[in-house]
């Protein structure tokens, strides 16, 4: 008997949006596997270097100012072993690209950004979905997660969605926001997160 395809659902989202909390609830009332987290992990392991570092590049285009800064700094009493090389945007995006398409391939999950929905475009079995939201749902949700006032929470608006665009644009050729490559665009500030899930499953239960 041949083996059923794992059904894959990759989330890319606007900061705010509520994509991680939205990929959670799918994840559990799916019953499927949830990757954010595990994906950082993994590549750490394979460049051996701690998770943090990784996660500070997270879905961003370093300038070369910024890139040659972070593979020089080296904390006053830290030795670093020579072996260990600081990842290229390149080599992380594609050792990204190998894990996503490993987790993909083994089971059914939920994979959160990381230009999923492009890397996956190939996998018979995907439904990609764009969050997206106005600034002041943004914002609010933002403020209230973080702590942070709304003049911290729009800078940080600012410079995630460019970050992101950047680097969207710079692996798939593509417009991160144009909705046309994805299967499902939902505006979670009209409906709410809550509503957003069960859009989805219900989208699910349609094709």
């Amino acid at each position: 008997m041949r083996k059923p395809v794992p059904l894959v659902i990759t989330i890319s989202r606007q900061i705010g949006s509520g994509g991680a909390y939205v990929g959670k609830q799918l994840a559990k009332s799916l019953n499927v596997f949830y990757a954010d987290r595990e994906i950082i992990s993994q590549a750490a392991k394979q460049f051996s270097v701690l998770e943090e570092d990784l996660e500070s590049r997270d879905e961003k285009i370093l300038s070369f100012w910024q890139s040659f800064i972070q593979s020089f700094a080296i904390a006053p009493g830290v030795y670093i072993p020579p072996q260990i090389m600081v990842p290229t945007e390149r080599e992380l995006f594609e050792t990204e690209s190998e894990i996503i398409r490993r987790i993909a391939q083994e089971r059914s999950a939920v994979i959160i950004g990381r230009c999923g929905s492009y890397i996956l475009r190939e996998h018979p079995n995907r439904i990609s979905i764009f969050l997206h939201g106005d600034i002041t749902f943004r914002k609010s949700r933002i403020q209230k997660l973080y702590n942070i006032s709304e003049k911290v929470a729009e800078e940080m608006i600012a410079k995630s969605d460019k970050e992101r665009a950047h680097y969207n644009h710079t692996f798939t050729g593509k417009e991160w926001t144009d909705a046309r490559q994805y299967n499902l665009s939902i505006d979670t500030s009209k409906i709410g997160v809550d509503q957003s899930v069960e859009v989805i499953l219900k989208y699910l239960d349609l094709i």
